[in-house]
């Protein structure tokens, strides 16, 4: 005979993400030493799909890249493939085209990217 149990409280989808996203983040932003020009290949396991090689140089592929390696990338990949100037310089537009989840972990850990926000008025 089954006896009861106590419901299991499992975590949201959400809550699975931001878990997700935050343990690949790097312990500050000065940790972002990729390049900041030329031209960068993705590995396989960031980008399995479609476009691998990016021109940093071209700002929609600099854009493009970087949105690619926040949502796909290990803590590794971030801190070699990314730039710290060039996230926070294109972080207001980036912002939007990250999912909010990404969104949420990178501005929770990391103020000054909160900061370069535009309010809303």
């Amino acid at each position: 005979m089954a006896s009861p149990s106590s419901p299991v409280s499992l975590p949201s989808a959400a809550e699975v993400l931001r878990e997700r996203y935050a343990g690949r983040l790097p312990a500050s932003l000065d940790e972002l030493s990729g390049p900041a020009q030329g031209r960068v290949e993705l590995p396989l396991h960031v980008a399995w799909s479609g476009l691998r090689a990016y021109d940093l140089d071209r700002p929609r592929q600099r854009m493009s890249l970087y949105r690619t390696v926040l949502a796909e990338g290990q803590r590794d990949d971030l801190t070699t493939l990314l730039d710290r100037d060039l996230l926070v310089a294109q972080w207001p537009v980036l912002r939007t085209l990250v999912s909010r989840h990404i969104r949420l972990v990178w501005e929770d850990a990391f103020p000054a990217l909160a900061r370069r926000t535009p309010t809303v008025a």
